[in-house]
This record gives structure tokens, sequence and C-alpha cells, in this order.
């Protein structure tokens, strides 16, 4: 972080400014929900590059990914210089304290989108994500959680410990912390390894296949955010989407719940249900396990 002291208490400009128009849902509603679960995201989103999602119009306007840091940003706004794929460097916003969440919520970030991979060793990641999408699936959201089931069980299978979420959008992350001595290339190899074992375990349920077309109903299990520079959702991030959606942390057995889905927890009900039962993920880089080993054992199980 360059030289400046971080401010303690920021204004707003245009607090009252609608980012959700259905619900009436403004600015300064954003900000509070960011600063009311600070001390719950901040831990999942230290010294992580962020990829934010902006609408300065609010969602009913038209909104943009942002990756590099403006030169507008003050200096005190944690952020971090990172090669790009391509070649070159690009530097990237960390919200690695209170004052930087409110200020992203005054540039109408209204989503966080964290690499699986912090800012002093970014080439190697502390977690594997398998991101289940049931969009293009028929048994919809049971479907996903049919698969985060299966999940769960293979990975515990090869010595890892997987955590859970709804995305706020239309299906669940299912999420394991490593040890980081691995590369991306590495990681995304076991991910990819072990959605083919589950795909062909279960060739009616599950799919690999990128083409729509190909999929025939079956939920994809994709792989895509185990690469360097890939983003997933911040656990306990607002979604850009009608209604607020949160996307939120759940105990495994909160899956067979009645009436879940990945929408279920919003601006509305999520402080109470912070209020009542802590993170599910509170400490879950403590449980970061090897990968070389996850991924011998899993080539060792029986086909």
């Amino acid at each position: 972080m360059a030289g400046k002291s971080v401010p303690q208490n920021l204004e707003l400009t245009n607090p009252n400014k609608v980012l959700f128009p259905d619900q009436g849902i403004s600015k300064a509603d954003l900000a509070h929900y960011y600063q009311q679960v600070a001390a719950v995201i901040l831990p999942h989103l230290k010294d992580r590059p962020l990829m934010l999602q902006r609408f300065p119009d609010g969602i009913g306007g038209e909104g943009f990914y942002q990756k590099d840091v403006p030169v507008y940003f003050p200096a005190w706004v944690p952020r971090v210089r990172l090669k790009r794929k391509e070649g070159g460097y690009i530097k990237q916003v960390m919200a690695n304290n209170r004052s930087t969440l409110i200020y992203l919520v005054d540039q109408a970030c209204i989503t966080l989108h964290p690499w699986p991979s912090r800012s002093d060793r970014a080439n190697q990641p502390d977690r594997v994500i398998f991101d289940l999408d049931p969009a293009q699936s028929e048994g919809g959201f049971t479907l996903a959680v049919q698969a985060a089931g299966l999940l769960r069980n293979l990975l515990g299978r090869v010595g890892l410990r997987p955590y859970v979420m709804t995305t706020g959008s239309r299906g669940l992350h299912v999420v394991a912390p490593l040890l980081r001595k691995q590369g991306f290339d590495q990681v995304r190899a076991f991910a990819q390894e072990a959605v083919q074992r589950l795909a062909a375990q279960h060739p009616d349920l599950l799919t690999i296949e990128q083409r729509v077309t190909k999929r025939q109903g079956r939920l994809y299990l994709d792989v895509a955010r185990n690469g360097y520079g890939q983003t997933s959702v911040a656990p306990y991030a607002v979604r850009a989407l009608p209604g607020a959606p949160v996307a939120t942390p759940l105990e495994w057995n909160e899956l067979i719940s009645s009436g879940l889905g990945a929408q279920s927890y919003h601006l509305g009900n999520i402080l109470e249900r912070l209020a009542e039962k802590p993170d599910p993920w509170q400490g879950m880089g403590r449980h970061g396990r090897s990968l070389s080993q996850a991924r011998k054992s899993l080539q060792n199980l029986p086909s």
C-alpha cells in the first residue's frame, strides 16, 4: 500500500443513488451491508487480487468488469502488481480493510470476485474450485445439490476438506483449501481428473462437455476458475441481480433443507442469518491439504 493512511470514516457520494430499482436498494444500503459484514467477509478477501463488477447506473443500467486499478483510486487503497498471461503487467485492487470495502461501494462496485491465490504467491492457489451451475440442466438446483454431495464424497476420499456455498446466482461452488505448494496448472489438472471421474461414474447426471448442445440436460462440472487470473464470487458478496441475492457459505447439512435455492439468501435476510449462525467457512485456510497427495490418492482410487 502507498504511504497515505487509511481513512476511518468515508462519506459516500450520492448515497441515495438506487442500485437495485425493484427493491429500492440504494448505495447507502449496500454500504451499510458491507460495513456490517466486514469482519466476516474481509478474511475471505485479504491479500487477494480482485475483479470488480461495477454498475454506475444501478443493475438496470450497463455494468462492467474491471481488473485494473483506475488512476483516480486513492493511494491508501491496497493494490498489487501482477503479470498478465498475455504479457506485461496489471495492478489490481485488494480489499484488506473496511474502508476499502466502502470505497468500492462508492464506486458502484456491487460484486467482488477474488483470485484463488494471494498476492504474495500469486502463482500458487490455496484452493481448488468447482462451479456447479445448473443453467443448462433439466434438474435445476436439485441436480447441483446432488453433484455437490458426490464431489464432497470424492474430495473427502482423497484427503481434502470441501466446503460449499450458494453462488447467489444459479448454483453452488464447492471449494477445498490447499497448501500453497503447487501452481495453477497442477490444481486445474487435479480438478479435471476429479470431474472426469465423476462424470464417468454418473453419465446420466453429470458432464464435462463444454458445448451446451452436447450436455443433454446434464449438469456441467466447471473447473475453469482454477486458472491464473481467474476469479470466483466472494463469500457474502452481493450479486448484481434483482432481489440482491448474496453468495452464502453453508454447512453441508443445510443442502438438504426444503426450499433451499441459489438465491435463498439476500440483503433482506443475510444479516439475520449471520446473527444466528457463524460463518461456516471461518478459518477454512487452516485446513489446507496437500494437492500432490490428493492427486496421488485420486489416481489410486478404484475405477
